[in-house]
Parts: structure tokens; sequence; C-alpha cells
């Protein structure tokens, strides 16, 4: 059991590795046993390492046996771990559904599908900075090519866009990595949050610039205005399950401010503290009102999932803007939520789209559905979880946002924002399923085939967790407060990894 905390990581490389060799390689049918084995296994690895964390405390895992700050750490908290169980859940019901057909669209999708999500892992159980950018680098080169799966011209469009930004992102990030090792002589996390507090004058300014290379970078892959806009067409376009998966994408983003700018560059930063918060509250702001306009003027279904995405990754920045452990506690609770229904949505839109020919997913008139009551009920539940009605999951996650504002300006801005975004997707969800259930021509396609059991069984597994997370919803906001008591308390989050440091 010592070796737990690099399962999530090591378990997808190896059934990755193993699916590109020869006889696997060449035989669909072996690839989907393996990919069902080995995201199943990568679960109940995860689900385990969550228990433990929540039995034993942090576990923290130095590859070779090299101790922090000199060697790799992997680092499984009660944050961290509850991503992994999340990137594990996720994986899981989405390959379900993608290996009912959609895995033959092009060639090695299961292969980087379990890449991508080893670097999803690996992103969120490194205790070091640099590593991050690998694990960053892995991700980002499956999603590359997990993003033209099937082909077409819109999807090369998009990919390429995707692909030019990160390679700036990426960058920007080793620009950044290289200003922070010359200040502080390490990147190891913790150690890191250590010294940080001991710069002063021009080592800190330039500190201080490399850190907001980092925002940058992390905005980036959390589509925080003004680097949002790439985000609607490339998930709009994208095969469904590469859409579903890439609902976490943004969640790695929002995870590695919430990691670097609560631990390292915190209250106990000295003149470096809380350095992001002036940029991350006005930009967190705005990244709601740009997701609620796009959600209005959204055409079709997919797009209205991604603008969606993006107003959730604004509300996940503003807990971060206001940096208390009420906040974090919110974000990690409705990152769980909006993760997973939004992964739901790009699902369902899927079938949507296949039973009704060439109109799509599109909000125009068009054939009626070949199962019209059962994709209208699962419509009408993650419309619900989306919007942020009681009672599921949505609602829970939204008023605990509120909740942990605590300026007069803060509540002025956000509350209006969050509630005016509800309406919004309130509105826009009435407009596109009117359209889509209500307005037919002619009768039920010939040719449209009704959405297969394990596919509606992986929409079923999304669905599911919403209500129970209300249910379990004392439970649930337990642990993601002592998570978040955890991230802010450097004694625990950065004194207690490094046990030869004394404050």
């Amino acid at each position: 059991m010592q070796h737990l905390s690099i399962f999530p990581v090591l378990i997808p490389l190896l059934f990755g590795a193993i699916m590109l060799l020869p006889p696997l390689s060449r035989d669909i049918n072996s690839q989907r046993v393996s990919a069902i084995i080995g995201t199943f296994f990568l679960l109940i690895s995860s689900a385990v390492l969550f228990y433990k964390v929540n039995a034993e405390g942090v576990q923290l895992y130095a590859l070779g046996g090299w101790q922090a700050p000199f060697g790799i750490a992997l680092i499984a908290d009660k944050v961290s771990s509850l991503m992994v169980l999340l990137s594990g859940f996720l994986a899981f019901a989405i390959m379900l559904y993608a290996i009912a057909g959609q895995d033959k669209g092009g060639a090695y999708f299961h292969p980087l599908f379990m890449f991508q999500i080893m670097g999803i892992n690996g992103a969120f159980l490194t205790g070091d900075i640099f590593n991050l950018f690998v694990f960053f680098e892995v991700l980002l080169i499956a999603s590359y090519a997990l993003l033209i799966h099937a082909g077409g011209k819109q999807k090369t469009q998009s990919a390429l866009h995707y692909v030019i930004l990160n390679l700036v992102g990426s960058s920007l990030f080793l620009f950044g990595l290289g200003i922070l090792y010359g200040t502080l002589g390490t990147l190891n996390m913790a150690d890191m949050a250590i010294k940080v507090g001991q710069l002063e004058g021009e080592t800190a300014t330039l500190a201080k610039t490399g850190a907001l290379l980092l925002l940058v970078v992390f905005g980036l892959k959390a589509a925080m205005l003004p680097m949002h806009f790439w985000l609607p067409k490339t998930y709009a376009s994208a095969s469904a399950p590469v859409a579903a998966l890439f609902a976490i994408m943004t969640k790695v983003g929002v995870y590695s401010i919430f990691r670097v700018f609560t631990v390292i560059f915190g209250e106990n930063a000295g003149e470096l503290a809380n350095i992001a918060t002036p940029w991350l509250w006005p930009l967190a702001i705005l990244t709601i009102a740009v997701g609620t306009i796009g959600a209005f003027a959204s055409p079709g279904l997919k797009t209205l999932s991604a603008n969606l995405v993006i107003i959730s990754s604004g509300s996940l920045l503003a807990c971060a803007a206001i940096n208390t452990e009420a906040a974090t506690s919110a974000a990690l609770y409705y990152a769980v939520h909006s993760t997973l229904a939004s992964a739901g949505l790009f699902l369902l839109a899927d079938i949507m789209s296949r039973q009704r020919g060439k109109a799509e997913d599109r909000f125009v008139r068009s054939r009626p559905f070949v199962q019209p009551r059962l994709l209208g009920f699962a419509f009408a539940i993650l419309a619900l979880a989306l919007v942020g009605m009681p009672p599921l999951s949505g609602f829970v996650g939204k008023v605990m946002i509120l909740q942990a504002t605590e300026s007069g300006a803060q509540t002025m801005w956000l509350w209006p924002l969050i509630l005016i975004g509800s309406l919004a997707a309130l509105i826009a969800f009435s407009r596109g399923g009117t359209t889509l259930f209500w307005r037919h021509n002619g009768s039920v396609l010939t040719e449209a085939e009704p959405a297969k059991k394990i596919e509606i069984a992986s929409i079923a597994l999304l669905l599911c967790v919403s209500p129970i997370m209300v249910l379990f919803g004392g439970d649930i906001t337990e642990f993601t407060q002592q998570a978040a008591h955890y991230l802010h308390d450097i004694q625990a989050s950065a004194y207690g990894l490094l046990p030869g440091a004394s404050q």
C-alpha cells in the first residue's frame, strides 16, 4: 500500500503503453477490453487512495527514495485525492460511452485517452512545479491528437488554434519556472512556500514576475478571460467522449491556481502574499459575464455546454480570488458537480445529434427523437443541475459560493453575476429544450438508431452523482472543509511535508 499514491499515474501509463503494442494495437475489441479494465482499476485505486488519505492523512511518495525537496515527490492530500477520484470516475464513465462506437473515428483513441488521464492525475498529485509542467505537456500532447479524433475540417481548424495557443502557454510556463528557480533555488512547492517569505526588494520583484507568468499559464488552462476564446469552438467541435473528458481540463488549471497561489503565494509569502488576488477577482467576474453572454447566444447544445464550462470556471476563479477556507471548500464541491454534469451534457448532446440528422444539436426545427422520453428526462436533470436549481448539487454548490463572500464589494459583484448566469442558463435551456423536443418537422428518421444501453448507462452514472452529492451533502461538505483547511494551513501543506524544515 505504500506505493498507492503513484497508481493513478502508473495504471494509465502502463495500459496506454500496452495498447500501443501488437496485437492490441491492431484489434479494436481488445483495446476496448483493456481500456475498460484499465479505467476500472484506475477508479478502484483512486477510491482506495481517497479512503486512505481520509483515514490516515497525507500520503507523501518520494520516487526512487529521493526525499523532497531534491527528489520527485507525489503528494496525496485531501484536495488532490478528491480530484484524482473525480478523474477516475469520469474516465470510467466516458470509456463506457466510447466503446459503444465513438472510438472508431480514428487510430489510437484508447492509448491517447489513457495518456491524457495520466497527465491529468499527475498534475493533481505532483508536489513539484517542474513536474507540473511535465504532466501538463503529457496531457496536452494527448489532447492535441484526441481533438482531431474522427477528422473533419472543423476539428482540424480548432485543433490548430488550440495547439498554437498552448505552445505559447508552455513557453511562458518555462520562463516562469526559470525565474522562480533562479530566485528561490527550488521548484518543490513546499520548499518554495517556506522560502518565498524571505525574499525582499529586487529579488521579490523578480519572483513576482515569475509567479504572474504562471498565473497567465494557469488562466489559459482554466479558460480565464481574455484567454477563454479557444474553448467554445474547441469543445463544440470535439467528439463526444473527448469533449466530456475536456470538462476536467479547465479544472486542472483552476486546481493549479489554488495549489500555487494558496500554498506558495498565500498569506505567509511576505511581500508576495496574495499577489494573484488583484488580478483574479476582476478577471473571474468578467469570465462569468462572458460565459453568460455566450450561453445566451449559443446556437446549439454543444456550444451551450462549452459556455457553461466557462461560467463554472469563472465561478471557481472567483473562489480563488476570495481566498478563504469557505471559498476553497465551495470550489471543491462545485468543481466535482460541474465537471460531471458538463461531461454528461456533452454525451447527451451527441446522442441527440445522431437522432436529428442534419440538424444535429442546433436549436432549429427538425425531426423528433427516437427516444424522446428518455432523452427528455436526462436533459431535464442535467439542465436543473447546471442551472443550479434545487434539489440537485448545482444549487448547493452555488449557495456555498455565495455564502463564501465576505466583504460588501464581493457580495455586490458576485451575487448578481452568479444569479444572472443561472438565469441565462435557465433561459438557454428552456429555449433549446422547447425547440429540441416540441418543434418538429416530419416523422422520426428511419436511419436514426436509439441510444445503446451502454451509452445510457454511461450518462446515468454521471447523472446519479448530483442527487447523491445532495443526499450526502453533510459528509461531503465536511470533507471539503477539512481539505480547504489543509490547503490554507502552511504548517501542514508546507512544513509538514519537509520534516527537516523549521519555522
